[in-house]
Formats: C-alpha cells, structure tokens, sequence
C-alpha cells in the first residue's frame, strides 16, 4: 500500500500514450501531498506504432507492450484492473461493474477509441477481426487465420484507408508468406477518401506502388456495407471476397465515453480546453484520442497523444500548487512513417517524401526508444514521507487511541451490504459491546486468520483475506455464519482511510455473503501496512473429515495450481509478468467451500486447506495425524504461470527456507529439498487450494466433480502408503 499522508487521489483511466507519460513521470519523482492509481481492463498497454511490425514478425509480442503490473510496482503507484461503467461527476466517484466505486480528486480520462462499424450490416460477425483491443489482436487474428489454413485459397480484407491499415497490410503480407501450407489473397479496402487520405500525392504514389508490389489488391472510392459469410458488398454493390475481414477504419469514440455525462464532439469524444480539462469539469481530463480540443480537428493519431503527456503532468501539477495552467500546443506538421515490411519504410516530412532502408532504421529507432522509456521496471528508492495527515504532531497515539476514527466506520457501515441472518441476535444492524448469535445445533467451529496485504488493492484484499479466513472452516465440514472483522489500515490521510476501508470490508462482506454469513463487528486500528483477516464462526453441517483421517490406498487429489508465495514475491519485486497476474488473482479468489460438497457428496477420507506451511508442511500434518506416509508424483503438482521462470530468478517467499526445514526429516535422506524442482512443494500459499484423501475408486468421480467447478487443474499427485520406521515420509516420485 501508498503509506503516505498524501490527500489528494490522481487517477488515470486507461493506460494509452499519454497517461503512461504521467506513470513513467511519477516514477521519477511523485507529486507531492499526491497518490496515483491507473485504472485499466487489461495487465498489459500497447505501443500502436510497432503492432504492425508484431504482425510481421519483425519484433517479439513483448516489444510492443508495457507491463502495467510490473510497471505500477516500480513506481509504488496503485493498480486497478477492472471494467468501468460510468463516472458519478458530482462526488467524483469511478463506478465498476464488479468492485467499489473510487473517488478521485483528479481524472484523466485517456481510454482511446475503436474502429467504427456504425452503418454496417453484419451478416456474419465470426469473419470480423477489429484491431481494437490491440492486447488480444495478435491472438485473435492469428487464430482466425489459422482457423481458415485448410481452404485452398483464404482471402482476407483489410478495411481502412489510413496510416494504420496501410501499415498492417504490408506487415500482414508478410507474415502470410511465412505460411507455406495455404494460399492467401491479400486486399486492402479504403473508403471513399481512398487510400492515404491526408497524406502527399508523392506519399500515396509510394503507397500504391509498394502495395502492388506485394501483390496487394487495392479497392478504393467506396465503402463496405455489408459483411457477409465469405464475402463484403461495397455503396457500389460490388462483393468483394472475403473470409477475413480485419477492420481498422477511422476511430470513433468508444462505448464508455457515452455513459459520461460530459461535453462531447459530434463524434463522441470528449470535448476539452487546450490545457486539456473537460469542458465540463476542471478536475477531469480527456488526453490521445478520447479528447477533442475546442475549436480544433486534428486527426487521431497518436502523436498528438504522445506530445501531450508533458503538457498534462506539467498541468496536474499546475493544479495542486493552485497555479494557472498550460496550453497544449499541437505541431501542424510531424513526422509520418509508415512500415512496408521489406526492410524499407515511407517517410513523409515537411513536404516531401522518402522511401528506403533509411527510413526504417529511423522508424526503428524511435519505436525502440519511446518503448525503453516505459519497459524499465527497476523499482525506485521508496522515500520517506510523513505520517500525520491533519496535524504537525508526528506521533501518533498507540494502545486504544490508535483505533480508527468513529466517522470512518460509520461511513463505511453505512455502506455496507449488511445481510439480515437468522442466527445474528445482535451484530452491525443493532450494534452493542458485542455481538450475540444463536447456534442450530450447539455444535460450533470458530477459526481466526489474518495477514498484511499482500496486493495493492484493499477490495482484492478484502476479498482474498475473507475466504482464507473461511477456509478453515469449509475443510473442517462447518458452513460459516458469522465473522467478526480485525483491520489495521495505514496511517494515511483521513479520506484515503474511508476509501481503503470502505473497498477493503465492501470486498470481504460480499464474499461472507456469498456464502450465507453475517458480518457481526470487529476491531480496526492504525498501523504501518495494511493488515486484514477475520475471525470466522459456523455451524457443523456435516461431520468433520480432520486431518488424521488419512487411510492406506487414498489418493491424494490437490484442488488448485501451487506458486502463489513465490507469484507474489515475485509481484513485490516488480518481476511478476502481467500475463500471469490475472491468473495469480483468480486462484487466491476461487472459494474452498467446495470442501463441504466433497465431504457431504463424495465421501473424503480426510482433508486440509494447503496455506502458510506449503504443501509439504499441510501433508506432512496430515501423515502425522494419521501415522502413515506417503509416495508423491511430483508432475503431478501443478503451479500457477510463471512459477518456474521466478524460480529460476531465485525468488522465493521468506517463509520458505522454515517451511523445508519444517518437513525435512520427513524426506529421505538422499533427497535434496532445496533443490528447484522442490520449490513449489514448500512455497506457503494465499488462497491456496485444498488436499484431500480418497479411495481410488472414487477419484475420478471427485476429479470430475472438481473440474465441472472451476478447478480445472485439480488432481491426483500422489497415494498414501504404510509408514515404514518412526516418522511419517514423503516419497518423492518422479516420472
């Protein structure tokens, strides 16, 4: 967590060309009195000027993409993936489709735009491949392609007339060279405006030429109506052929932008004065193609986008200092290049154009320039910063005074989903001293959990924090009906703290609801990070499978993927790819109350949840509990995506090197437990899966049981066997 007394909240929406300037800038030197947060729906920002050259296969996918996850570490700036539906201007507020609304005090607004496909009558959606959004089009279009290999002669469309679809076009020809199992017809279609509008005659001269050199067929002076099965139909009534249609026309706002209730342009972007601020709210920007500057029509290219990252953070820090703002100036004449894939480029510049190796190897150097300024993920020096947010007094009270402040928690409470539940006498609905709950059966299991955040997100953590505290009782056969909360939020200023709790406990009651539980009360007081957990209360449902229930024969079935102590090491780190963040996440999310149907349903043995000790301390409790041992398949165990590649690095969670020398004597002898193939049998885990004994007969049932919800990866990694000698032994077994 941002630990600092900072009172103002600077959010970024969307990570294009501009506001990714801001986080680069913060990372060198943060705004005073400031916290960043970017909000954005994918891990990973794109660098438009080399996705042709991805297409071609002249740069690897990574070259043209930003890592959000890493980057946003490194620069100790907040990151939110998630899907925004609306902004509420008069609190300022961030609505969500799925999490808790975020305040700000200053937006910028830089979500780009979309090819339109506005007045097109889609016949056959399947054959449509947009390049919008630039993260997945590789993906998408490649499996397309690869969906059509097996015809003997596959056409594909591209639509659009400008810079962009004349870039992907040459690229494109080339990669379709490169498959020697089909023949491909390659067409570029341009509107009305033709191909190159806006740029010289001596520039499109080029263009045509290069395009027919390459044996790209060009039809131009009129536009796509229709998009049918194999075919599109043209304003002329021509069908032009087509079993890929790959749309990359002129950009037009996208849907987001709408449910904004600001001042837009006839097209829908937002409309804004040239220091970049909405024209309907000063503390909201609109910057690269999702603003439209008064009185102006400049293209949506993103040079514009690129020049205005200077000119918004020179103007966001205008505005906490109260100082009069900046202009954005935008150059009425820049450089164009366009790549034709041949090892050349085109160039267009004050009036003249080029066309040679010379002009790709400046294309080059500039894209590689501008993409290591944003791929440097080396974290920065955290610095000092003061603690008291309201007053000159540094000490803060300690003991009963450092609980937080009643008008937080009331706000909080006030928002709160708090569910009506028959067992709950007296809870947060009618607080008192304490809560009072009424039993079904006189039978109740009460667990407690807590750890410091391991996510920059208080919802997530909330949410993680909730079902770790609940899992204890899920594998112990008791269904949770109450919990109480213990919190310990940063020292922050008083409107970061109200926002901090409100996502933090918004996420863990939605998570208690889920699952039937009432939240009751809890404690909260200030400290140094953020710290989360609950104490869980339920009622025994079903007769508890403990952990020395083990019998000799059961295999062993592991519920979910191993790697998060390391995955989250390596997050801290700033070495946690993107890609596999999301992935991360999802696993720390998935809920073990799963375990109640297994024991009610499926007849376990005996079960653990696989947390803080590894799998080999959780198993090697359980051979104790049950004086047995038991042989393990190691390939059979698998990890989360990038486990190994972390391993290799030599991250590692600190708990590790105790959880080896915990199971250690419960190796054989000539095992080498610190060996990297073993890492993943000691890392402690978050949100970890659950380990379970069954007979062998009726493992498939349960395997298939697992995956027909969402645990697709459970499986048999091992089988119990006699203990031979006083301890309990692991039997590493290797394919």
């Amino acid at each position: 967590m941002q630990t600092n007394s900072a009172k103002n909240t600077i959010v970024l929406l969307g990570i294009g060309h501009t506001n990714a300037h801001i986080l680069k800038s913060w990372k060198m030197k943060p705004i005073d009195d400031c916290r960043l947060i970017c909000v954005t729906n994918f891990p990973i920002a794109t660098y438009s000027g080399m996705l042709p050259g991805v297409l071609a296969g002249q740069y690897p996918l990574q070259a043209m993409e930003i890592d959000l996850v890493r980057l946003c570490v490194s620069a100790n700036v907040r990151l939110i993936i998630g899907e925004v539906t609306g902004i509420d201007d008069e609190r300022q507020r961030i609505k969500f489709a799925d999490r808790p609304d975020l305040a700000f005090d200053l937006l910028s607004i830089g979500i780009g735009s979309r090819p339109s496909l506005g007045g097109i009558t889609l016949e056959n959606e399947s054959s449509v491949v947009s390049i919008k959004p630039m993260q997945t089009l590789n993906q998408r279009l490649h499996d397309r392609i690869d969906q059509c290999a097996s015809q003997k002669e596959v056409s594909i469309a591209v639509v659009g007339g400008g810079i962009g679809s004349i870039e992907i076009a040459f690229c494109l020809h080339r990669y379709l060279q490169s498959k020697n199992d089909a023949r491909f017809k390659l067409k570029l279609i341009a509107g009305k405006s033709g191909v190159g509008a806006g740029l010289l005659d001596s520039t499109r001269q080029k263009v045509l030429k290069r395009l027919e050199a390459q044996s790209i067929e060009v039809v131009q002076g009129h536009r796509v109506q229709t998009i049918g099965q194999k075919h599109v139909v043209l304003s002329d009534r021509r069908e032009i052929t087509a079993d890929i249609v790959l749309w990359a026309t002129s950009a037009v706002a996208p849907q987001l932008l709408e449910s904004f209730d600001y001042q837009k342009d006839g097209r829908g972007f937002l409309t804004t004065k040239p220091t970049l601020q909405t024209a309907s709210n000063p503390n909201v920007f609109a910057v690269g193609d999702s603003g439209t500057i008064e009185g102006t029509n400049l293209d949506k290219a993103g040079v514009y986008a690129v020049r205005q990252g200077p000119v918004l953070w020179e103007n966001l820090n205008r505005v906490i200092l109260g100082r009069t703002l900046q202009d954005y100036r935008p150059q009425t004449k820049y450089l164009k290049l366009i790549n034709t894939a041949d090892g050349r480029s085109i160039a267009e510049f004050k009036g003249r154009s080029f066309y040679g190796r010379w002009c790709w190897w400046l294309k080059d150097r500039i894209d590689k320039n501008f993409m290591a300024m944003y791929q440097n993920y080396e974290p920065m020096p955290m610095a000092t910063v003061p603690v008291d947010p309201d007053s000159t007094d540094a000490m803060r009270c300690l003991g009963c005074g450092g609980k937080i402040g009643s008008q937080i928690l009331s706000s909080v409470l006030d928002e709160l989903d708090i569910v009506d539940h028959p067992s709950v006498i007296i809870g947060l609905k009618n607080p008192d001293d304490a809560a009072v709950i009424k039993t079904r059966n006189n039978r109740v299991t009460v667990t407690t959990d807590f750890f410091a955040s391991p996510l920059n997100d208080p919802y997530l953590t909330g949410r993680i924090a909730m079902l770790n505290s609940a899992s204890d009782c899920f594998v112990m056969g008791a269904q949770p009906t109450a919990a109480l909360a213990l919190i310990q939020l940063p020292l922050q200023h008083a409107k970061t703290q109200l926002q901090t709790m409100r996502e933090l406990m918004t996420g863990s009651v939605e998570e208690l609801n889920r699952f039937d539980g009432a939240m009751v009360g809890g404690h909260s007081i200030e400290g140094p990070r953020l710290t989360a957990g609950f104490t869980v209360l339920g009622d025994q449902v079903s007769d508890a499978k403990t952990k020395g229930m083990l019998a000799v024969g059961d295999e062993l079935i592991l519920t979910k993927p191993l790697g998060s102590g390391v995955l989250l090491a390596g997050l801290m780190q700033a070495r946690l790819l993107g890609h596999h963040y999301l992935e991360l996440v999802d696993s720390m999310l998935q809920s073990n109350a799963i375990a109640l149907d297994l024991i009610r349903q499926h007849d376990v043995s005996a079960m653990t949840d696989v947390t803080g000790f590894g799998l080999a301390g959780h198993l090697k409790e359980m051979l104790v509990a049950s004086a047995v041992s038991a042989e393990l398949e190691l390939e059979a165990v698998a990890t989360l995506s990038g486990f190994e590649e972390l391993v290799e690095q030599k991250i590692e969670s600190t708990l590790a090197p105790d959880n080896r020398i915990n199971a250690a004597a419960h190796f054989l002898p000539q095992e080498n437990i610190g060996a990297p193939e073993l890492a993943k049998l000691f890392d402690p885990q978050t949100g970890g899966g659950i380990l379970l004994g069954i007979a062998p007969e009726k493992s498939s049932a349960v395997l298939s049981f697992l995956n027909d919800h969402g645990f697709k990866k459970s499986a048999v990694i091992g089988q119990v066997v006699p203990r031979q000698g006083a301890l309990a032994q692991i039997v590493i077994s290797r394919d």
